[in-house]
């Protein structure tokens, strides 16, 4: 039975800490689960074309990438989120993964 799944990508000492967290969201997407992301409180480079790719397959199965901080959204295309709906979003999840320091 397919899970609901939620990533909080908290900032790290490694940029490639969030970007491996981007693609497990991913994996479990094409695993046949529901799963989502959350970069907060960081602000990550211009992703290259992989890593744009990845966040448009987390989409095309129906996942999401969000973002707390409007930088992400304005130069890697994350969907904008606050605290309060992150918050709301946990209520729904199955399991939550928290990810980074």
């Amino acid at each position: 039975m397919p899970k609901k799944v939620m990533f909080l990508l908290d900032k790290s000492d490694d940029e490639k800490n969030t970007l491996d967290a981007l693609r497990s969201t991913l994996g479990l997407s094409v695993a046949n689960h529901y799963s989502y992301a959350v970069v907060m409180n960081h602000t990550l480079a211009k992703f290259d074309d992989y890593n744009a790719e990845n966040v448009e397959w987390i989409r095309d199965m129906e996942g999401e990438a969000y973002t707390t901080e409007q930088a992400n959204a304005d130069i890697n295309g994350l969907t904008p989120v606050t605290l309060e709906e992150v918050g709301q979003k946990l209520r729904d999840m199955d399991v939550i993964v928290p990810y980074g320091n």
